[in-house]
C-alpha cells in the first residue's frame, strides 16, 4: 500500500455549494472535473484515501463514474448528506469500504464527518469535515474539507506533523 490521504465534502453535483462556500468554479460540471483532476494529482493508484463524508449528490450511475476516475483505495465515512443512502448504495458506487461510524486510525486519530466534542485531555485528534471553510478551535481538531486544501486530499504526514508542531507550541 502507498500513502494514506484524507479529504471530505466534495459535494459532487451540488451546484449551490459553489456559492455557499465561494468555490472557484463556473458550474457543477467544472467543479467535478477540476476536483477529479486535483484528487488524481495528489493520489496514486496504490494509495489509500479516507473520505470523511458528503461525497456526492448525484445518482448512483454518475457517482460510480466519478469514483471510478479517482485514484486509490477509497474508504467513505458517511456524512450527513450521504446517510440517506445505504452502505450498499455507496459500495455499488465504487467505494472499497463504507462506514456509518467513526474510525480510529493509527490509535490516535478519530475520523468523523462532523467535528466531535473532544476534551483537551482526550488522547485523540479529531480529523473531520462538515464545516467547510470554517476552523474548529483547539489542538484536538483537524479539518480536511476540500476548501482548506486546494481541493486535494492531504497526506497523513501533513496531519501528523501539524499535530506534533501544535503540541510543541502548546
Amino acid at each position: 500500500m502507498g500513502n494514506v490521504f484524507f479529504t471530505s465534502d466534495h459535494h459532487f453535483g451540488h451546484k449551490h455549494i459553489i456559492d455557499f462556500e465561494s468555490r472557484p468554479f463556473r458550474d457543477a460540471e467544472e467543479m467535478t472535473s477540476k476536483m477529479i483532476e486535483s484528487w488524481n494529482s495528489a493520489v496514486n493508484k496504490e494509495d489509500k484515501v479516507f473520505h470523511l463524508g458528503d461525497f456526492s449528490f448525484l445518482n448512483n450511475e454518475r457517482t460510480k463514474d466519478i469514483v471510478s476516475q479517482l485514484h486509490g483505495y477509497k474508504v467513505l465515512i458517511l456524512g450527513n448528506h450521504d446517510r440517506g443512502r445505504s452502505r450498499t448504495w455507496w459500495l455499488e458506487a465504487g467505494f472499497d469500504e463504507v462506514s456509518e461510524h467513526p474510525i480510529i486510525y493509527n490509535n490516535f486519530f478519530f475520523l468523523t464527518h462532523e467535528p466531535m466534542y473532544m476534551n483537551k485531555h482526550m488522547p485523540f485528534v479529531n480529523v473531520h469535515g462538515h464545516i467547510h471553510g470554517q476552523k474548529y478551535e483547539g489542538l484536538n481538531y483537524f479539518n480536511v474539507c476540500v476548501e482548506h486544501w486546494d481541493y486535494k486530499p492531504i497526506t497523513f504526514e501533513t496531519i501528523r506533523d501539524s499535530v506534533v508542531v501544535n503540541e510543541e507550541q502548546g
